[in-house]
């Protein structure tokens, strides 16, 4: 069997695939929380999410700390910076097109008078 390493961009977007995870995140968002108030809003089993909860750890982007017997979860977005350098080249691209775009229109505007 063949290991590899996946890199941060993969696993982070392999994170993120699952609805579960983004709503996590999204909750995550408001401030730190414990396992048990992440799962609230879910219809699955503890272990069902701190399987999710692994993949955003391993992915970069939660942290858990320790206070007492609690295991607060909270947002580590850094991994998110690489998401948005890596869609910024798209959003060059749809620019560009939108731009393309805009003139077409504006020049059958002007022929249509």
């Amino acid at each position: 069997m063949v290991r590899y390493e996946m890199d941060q961009l993969s696993a982070t977007f392999a994170a993120l695939a699952d609805p579960t995870r983004r709503a996590i995140l999204a909750r995550l968002t408001e401030g730190p929380a414990t396992v048990k108030e992440l799962s609230e809003p879910f219809d699955m089993s503890g272990p069902a999410i701190s399987k999710h909860l692994r993949v955003l750890e391993k992915a970069g982007l939660i942290t858990r700390g320790r206070e007492a017997q609690w295991r607060p979860c909270q947002l580590d977005a850094t991994p998110l910076r690489e998401v948005s350098a890596w869609a910024e080249n798209y959003r060059r691209f749809w620019d560009a097109s939108y731009t393309r775009l805009d003139a077409l229109l504006t020049e059958m505007k002007e022929n249509e008078q």
